[in-house]
């Protein structure tokens, strides 16, 4: 990472825009001014007056009333604002775009942030868009950061790599459709089955670290997670669902997953839901033959309730069952995408691959799923849950989406602090373990 007065970027004479300080945008305007890059930044205008006191003492950031003379200023413009809005807002500044200057987005959908770009800026300006595979309190270090060259000089795209050197990312060079794809693949099926569980949890009218029976390594995981979601903006997670084609096509894929089981469990179907489960299993972790990425040790650190393992009930995993059988329908190999996951895809995986790889705790699993009915009204809530974003997410409907996220947000909201602090605490940890498997796993391969 580049020194806080970095001579030479200084005497490259050059300032990024980032336009939207949210959070990202925010991230983005701190960590690029303190590698020593000039940022001019703007967010709506109702808001000039509180970011210039809550900048006013940061070196290297100027604050300005509007993108207009962002976009005039700077060398490199980073759009970060969501992805529903981006047409419009790049409607509004691009044409004030320098002469000669690179435009990028940071939205988790770039077919819309292309086509805006495309319809909206002068044909002088470069494209070279970007997208940090992780949220604003993740340690960016060694995270994946893609870098989409659509329209530009290899010396512009090269200044853009200079400029974002300061993360510390891992870049993953992607164009558009291939970014789409893969984020699909990686972050919309995974964001669907942890705003179902907390939908199916607030529905039900439970905290679940206050129940045993969702008490256990695996459930630490589910539960931290599902409120780490739920504790960022509604609008992080629908630009990704509603505008991505491929990821309608997967949450709609497990929403029919989690139904078909949950079916095959009611009607006591024990042949057929057996072997669908081994065969979605055989599918994705069939050639998995290395050390898991998670264990006990370091699940059971992060318990919001410390109840004790033998105290812990067996849990029918709806959620996993019909991740993995997801992936089976969707001809997706998890592995496939590791360069580009994100810590909680990353997580996800984990999980599933510790209940799928386990012979003995996938037997019990499936034992339990269909002899024991103490789960039987959870896995019908969230069956609903499931079946109910796939239904807003098909609509397109932003509204409906931001009201079906903020209702079981406002529930959990009392624990978000304790839960962000532990979730943290529990990415760096596992995520940590993670990478030394990943690298070794590499490492065999070439």
């Amino acid at each position: 990472m580049a020194p806080t007065k970095d001579v030479s970027v200084q005497q490259e004479n050059k300032s990024v825009g980032i336009i939207g300080m949210g959070d990202m945008g925010k991230m983005y305007a701190r960590r690029i001014a303190k590698a020593g890059w000039r940022v001019n930044a703007c967010d709506r205008a109702d808001k000039f007056e509180s970011m210039k006191q809550e900048f006013a003492n940061t070196e290297n950031i100027k604050i300005f009333a509007n993108g207009h003379l962002v976009s005039r200023l700077s060398d490199y413009i980073i759009y970060c604002v969501e992805a529903e809005l981006i047409d419009d807002v790049v409607a509004v500044y691009g044409p004030s775009t320098k002469l000669g200057a690179i435009v990028g987005g940071q939205t988790s959908c770039k077919a819309p942030e292309i086509a805006a770009f495309e319809k909206h800026l002068p044909k002088d300006v470069e494209i070279v868009s970007c997208h940090s595979l992780h949220g604003p309190n993740v340690d960016p270090s060694g995270q994946p950061l893609v870098l989409i060259k659509h329209r530009s000089s290899d010396a512009s795209f090269q200044l853009v790599e200079r400029i974002l050197a300061c993360f510390g990312s891992k870049f993953v060079y992607l164009n558009a459709e291939e970014h789409d794809q893969i984020t699909a693949d990686t972050q919309a099926v995974t964001h669907a089955a942890f705003l179902s569980m907390g939908t199916a949890w607030a529905a039900g009218d439970q905290f679940p670290w206050e129940v045993t029976k969702w008490n256990s390594g695996i459930e630490n995981i589910k539960i931290n997670i599902t409120l780490r979601i739920y504790s960022n903006k509604w609008h992080v997670y629908a630009g990704l669902a509603i505008l991505n084609p491929a990821a309608q096509r997967q949450i709609r894929q497990y929403a029919c997953s989690v139904t078909e089981l949950f079916k095959l469990i009611l009607e006591g179907k024990r042949d057929e839901f057996e072997t669908r489960v081994r065969a979605a299993g055989n599918f994705v972790f069939g050639k998995q033959k290395d050390e898991l990425l998670l264990r006990d040790e370091i699940l059971d650190q992060f318990s919001l309730s410390g109840v004790p393992k033998s105290e812990r009930k067996p849990n029918s995993h709806l959620s996993l069952l019909g991740m993995v059988d997801c992936w089976w329908k969707c001809n997706i190999v998890p592995y496939d995408h590791m360069i580009c996951s994100t810590p909680l895809f990353r997580l996800r995986l984990g999980a599933t691959e510790y209940l799928f790889r386990q012979p003995d705790l996938l037997d019990d699993c499936i034992r339990f799923a269909l002899d024991d009915d103490s789960f039987r009204s959870d896995d019908l809530e969230f069956t609903f849950a499931a079946r109910g974003w796939s239904d807003a997410v098909s609509f397109g409907d932003f509204n409906s989406y931001r009201k079906r996220f903020e209702k079981p947000q406002e529930y959990f909201a009392p624990r978000f602090a304790e839960a962000t602090k532990l979730g943290n605490e529990m990415i760096k940890t596992i995520l940590g373990r993670m990478k030394i498997l990943e690298d070794s796993r590499e490492a065999a391969k070439t």
